[in-house]
């Protein structure tokens, strides 16, 4: 559904959304990884690494769980308890470093500006207050765009990176030290620049490489600090660690340990158990009041005090004392919430229309150019920013009555804000004395005071004022998400709906004579409309805006209005998040296949051109095979050609005592003349051939009891091999798909290690005088494996063998060829795999699925393959 659809085509369509797409041919399209479909999607490209989330049950493994007792175990969990306290603890001190620096160069600006702007009222020097203030964001804003130069993935939120993530996905320098340096530091920048950006998403981010890194004890970035920290050297326990530093970047960004545990589970994981739940919420727990101790101490001189939960809050909503029909909401509320759930969704909708657009725009003529351009533009969209800004505050706002309430009451909904900014926080630019100027309060401020100024003040703002700061916000941060800066979508959405929200009550007030109205309740509903239809999130949304505003009472609206919102944007396209995955051509798995993709099994998506070992191979043939590839894994396997006459009884095959028509069973042979006869791909001399020996039937002679053949042959698991018989590029089909019995699988990153720590035998020697590596020496280079093209293996006798099968994986998961689709995707997504086997009923491995495999789009194509076969 993503793209413009319907009403909302239409609706777009001035804007480019449904404009003509590039004539380009198929070929073309293919390089580009888009297809000639309407909504213009760009497909997965297949070189995005899967993360090892499976766990390889190898000797060297096997020897770590013999060792392991009952103490060694509870050892290793209270280690793991600690790592996750100590994320906590730092992500809450990252948020202290970026909120502290914030608020001092936003103070220092706005200080410098506003004065100025005061003085040059009189004197009629207004446009040299406007170049103090482009002096201010330019500086700014250039700083954040060449910390992104530095450490491109910096760029963004980096929520749709560590959604990639915690799904299986390895997305390149996302969880490095640099790139938290690079975010941080940007992001500081950025909001501090002016720009309609959040520091909130950034934190989500910097939470999860802080527990990425934090239980490696080493760096790329800083080789020379190395620790011998023996822990966690997998990707299986480094998800568990991004997971909980993900839900604690919530946490300390909202104050909402709980919301940010359902963040986590809701938005990424792939894998969920209950002792990680705890953990999760632990280490959000710890964020949430590490951030919180500091900042009630810091800005309050109160230490220990816990006033200040996150880096927004909204305050508390409470109607005014001297009105008596004022209620926070009642249950005729809901129908007019339910109705600003959808039109937020529609709203959503449009804006991730909008920035899918110019994002697409971005890839195609800003990205492929000189990094310097990329640069140009965040500044020029920081000067247009501010200028708008300033000329919206001087010009287009109206003076408003300045409410006894509001005067008196400051504090209550500014907890944020220290008693000499209280007064700063209602501007007067050219307005009499107990009046305030509406347009300059919301956007002559921090983002956050701006919405705590909505969602509680009780002096009106004019529906003018409301709703051209809406459209202005709206356009100029559906601009600005993408660019080249650190950028958080989070606060300028909640900013925007607020504005909306606020918007609504004034006309419900003032036009239809709703009395007991509260405009606090409607400017957070629709904050949550309009945040829900741009980011579709709904269980952990709901929470954390609970959370936030300490009132279990909006439980019930805000969850409506939320799915309302949801429903309504996913009639149209995907949530922000979703479509930025898109657009970086990452295979996403979803939460589970369509209903329709039952229709096709597993010989039906896997790939049958399989690259194997032998369980003893020449060292030359490892070399070729991991320099002539780019696979990640190897099937580790044994031609049983020659011992497939001999479990051959009249049409049936036997195997371990269990009988089997022939014709029921699939052959990699079979599959390929099937798939290149469709193809019409290889020639017809070679099919026949292969056809000829796969439909004859040979009866051999019982010579002795099949039974005892097999128990014979149960202590000799590997037979004789020949070495040098590597897969060959000039093999025949016939050679190429010939009957493999499957052993195990063995990755990439252990075949190398491997070879770098010479481990192989001579021909004259047994495979018992092969050296043996330890589970600490074949995880010592994790995570960043040598590349085969990097190593100097000139040392190495290319007639030397290796035994690949104390470092294989022999007992991985696998499926039959009939297994139905929705039953692989289970399994695959579910237990974090990254490779799964196809195995026949007389274990002849006949395929692979990979995560390519059960993308949306290559099921989509395969079932219309499917179809046209039918």
């Amino acid at each position: 559904m993503a793209g413009c659809r319907g009403v909302l085509c239409c609706c777009c369509r001035w804007c480019c959304c449904c404009g003509e797409r590039e004539s380009r041919t198929p070929e073309e399209l293919t390089i580009l990884g888009e297809t000639q479909e309407e909504d213009d999607e760009i497909l997965p490209r297949k070189d995005y690494e899967s993360l090892d989330y499976d766990r390889c049950i190898n000797d060297p493994y096997l020897e770590v769980l013999e060792s392991m007792d009952n103490k060694k175990g509870r050892r290793y969990e209270v280690v793991k308890w600690m790592m996750v306290f100590a994320i906590g603890v730092s992500t809450g001190l990252v948020g202290l470093f970026v909120d502290f620096f914030v608020r001092l160069f936003t103070q220092l600006k706005f200080r410098v500006v506003q004065a100025s702007v005061e003085e040059c009222s009189e004197k009629g020097c207004l446009a040299l207050s406007l170049l103090e203030l482009l002096g201010f964001n330019l500086t700014f804003v250039f700083l954040a765009s060449l910390l992104v130069l530095i450490e491109p993935v910096a760029a963004g939120s980096g929520i749709p990176e560590i959604k990639c993530y915690l799904n299986g996905v390895k997305v390149p320098g996302i969880i490095r030290l640099r790139t938290l340096a690079c975010k941080v530091l940007g992001v500081l920048f950025s909001v501090a620049g002016g720009l309609f950006v959040g520091k909130e998403g950034p934190m989500i981010h910097s939470g999860a490489v802080v527990g990425a890194g934090l239980p490696q004890f080493q760096s790329i970035s800083l080789r020379k600090i190395q620790f011998n920290f023996p822990y966690f050297r997998s990707d299986r326990d480094k998800r568990d660690f991004v997971s909980a530093g993900a839900a604690a970047g919530v946490a300390a960004a909202f104050g909402a340990p709980i919301g940010g545990t359902l963040f986590s589970l809701e938005e990424g994981s792939s894998f969920w158990n209950q002792g990680l739940t705890w953990k999760v919420l632990f280490c959000s727990m710890a964020a949430t009041f590490t951030l919180n101790f500091f900042r009630s101490g810091i800005q309050f001189g109160s230490w220990g005090s816990f006033q200040l939960p996150g880096l927004l809050n909204f305050g508390e909503f409470k109607c005014s004392d001297s009105d008596k029909k004022c209620h926070l909401w009642t249950a005729v509320d809901l129908g007019f919430f339910i109705v600003m759930g959808v039109i937020g969704g529609l709203l959503g909708a449009t804006f991730n229309c909008l920035n899918k657009r110019l994002a697409k725009y971005r890839m195609r003529n800003v990205h492929p150019k000189p990094k310097l351009v990329r640069v140009l533009e965040s500044l020029l969209v920081s000067l247009m920013t501010t200028v708008v800004v300033f000329v919206a505050s001087m010009i287009l706002g109206e003076c408003r009555q300045i409410s006894s309430a509001s005067q008196s009451g400051n504090d209550s909904f500014q907890p944020q804000v220290t008693s000499e900014d209280v007064n700063a926080s209602i501007k007067t630019f050219f307005c009499p004395n107990e009046t305030y100027n509406d347009m300059a309060t919301l956007f002559f401020n921090p983002q956050e005071s701006a919405i705590l100024q909505l969602f509680h003040q009780d002096g009106t703002f004019s529906p003018v004022t409301l709703a051209l700061f809406f459209i202005l916000y709206f356009l100029l941060s559906c601009w600005t998400y993408g660019m080249s800066v650190p950028s958080g979508l989070f606060v300028p959405s909640l900013l925007c709906g607020a504005a909306f929200g606020r918007l609504v009550a004034n006309v419900l007030k003032s036009y239809i004579g709703l009395g007991h109205i509260y405009s606090g309740t409607f400017a957070l509903i629709g904050a949550a409309a309009f945040l829900g239809g741009v980011v579709r999130m709904t269980i952990s949304l709901t929470v954390i805006l609970i959370e936030s505003t300490n009132e279990i009472t909006y439980g019930l609206p805000i969850m409506i209005t939320l799915m309302v919102a949801k429903w309504t944007g996913d009639f149209f396209n995907k949530g922000i998040y979703d479509i930025h995955v898109g657009l970086r051509g990452v295979p996403l798995l979803e939460w589970e296949t369509q209903v329709e993709m039952d229709k096709l099994r597993a010989n039906d998506i896997m790939e049958p051109n399989l690259t194997y070992v032998y369980p003893h191979t020449r060292i030359q043939s490892l070399v070729s095979i991991l320099r002539t590839t780019v696979h990640h894994a190897f099937p580790v396997v044994t031609e049983n050609r020659g011992n497939e006459k001999e479990f051959m009884k009249g049409n049936q095959l036997i195997s371990n005592n269990i009988k089997f028509k022939k014709s029921s069973i699939l052959t990699r042979a079979g599959e390929q003349r099937k798939r290149s006869q469709s193809m019409k791909s290889y020639p017809s001399s070679e099919l026949r051939n292969m056809c000829d020996e796969h439909i004859a039937t040979e009866e051999p002679a019982e010579k002795e009891d099949l039974l005892q053949q097999m128990l014979e042959r149960r202590y000799t698991p590997y037979p004789n091999l020949y070495p040098d018989q590597s897969p060959s590029e000039d093999w025949t089909m016939e050679e190429r798909f010939r009957p493999l019995t499957f052993h195990g699988l063995i990755l990439r990153s252990q075949l190398v290690t491997l070879l770098v720590r010479g481990v192989c035998y001579s021909e004259s020697q047994s495979s018992a005088s092969q050296p043996r590596l330890s589970y600490a020496e074949m995880a010592e280079d994790y995570p960043r494996y040598p590349d085969i093209h990097d190593l100097d293996l000139t040392l190495l006798n290319p007639r030397m063998i290796v035994d690949v099968t104390p470092y294989m994986n022999p007992s991985p998961f696998t499926v039959s060829p009939n297994t139905h689709v929705s039953q692989v995707f289970n399994l695959f997504r579910t237990m974090g795999l990254r490779h799964l086997p196809v195995v026949n009923a007389v274990g002849e491995i006949v395929g692979i699925i990979t995560r390519h495999n059960l993308t949306y789009e290559f099921l989509q194509g395969r079932l219309r393959q499917h179809y046209q076969t039918m």
